[in-house]
């Protein structure tokens, strides 16, 4: 049987100009890579923020950045997004919800990852 996998990497980038009152703000990449041998699409996504105080604010919807993009074996998808945290440091980690030709779901998870200030981490 045909199995179905996606396989998540992730770059941050620390966003000066838009970290400000109390606001520290990162860029994230994201790329999506179908390792399976299978079609398949991104249907949806959860994410789970943490600020430095332990503070977790949960993030659900449909598609990223308004696509859900179907990947055939080997192909990729990159998509750029943001977040802010009233903290200088903190972490993210999420799950694609996302589903074969044949209508069978599966799960690609995205590790968990640091958001940290340049400065933050001395």
């Amino acid at each position: 049987m045909a199995k179905p996998e996606f396989n998540c990497s992730v770059k941050v980038q620390f966003l000066p100009e838009q970290s400000q009152g109390g606001q520290h703000a990162w860029a994230y990449t994201i790329t999506i890579t179908n390792r399976g041998d299978i079609t398949a699409q991104l249907v949806a996504r959860r994410w789970l923020i943490t600020d430095a105080t332990g503070r977790e604010e949960e993030v659900r919807g449909l598609a990223v950045v308004g696509h859900q993009p179907v990947l055939k074996p080997g192909e990729s998808f990159e998509y750029t997004s943001w977040t802010s945290l009233p903290t200088p440091q903190g972490t993210m980690r999420g799950t694609f919800y996302c589903m074969t030709e044949e209508a069978r779901p599966f799960e690609a998870e995205v590790p968990e990852f640091m958001l940290a200030h340049p400065g933050a981490l001395h």
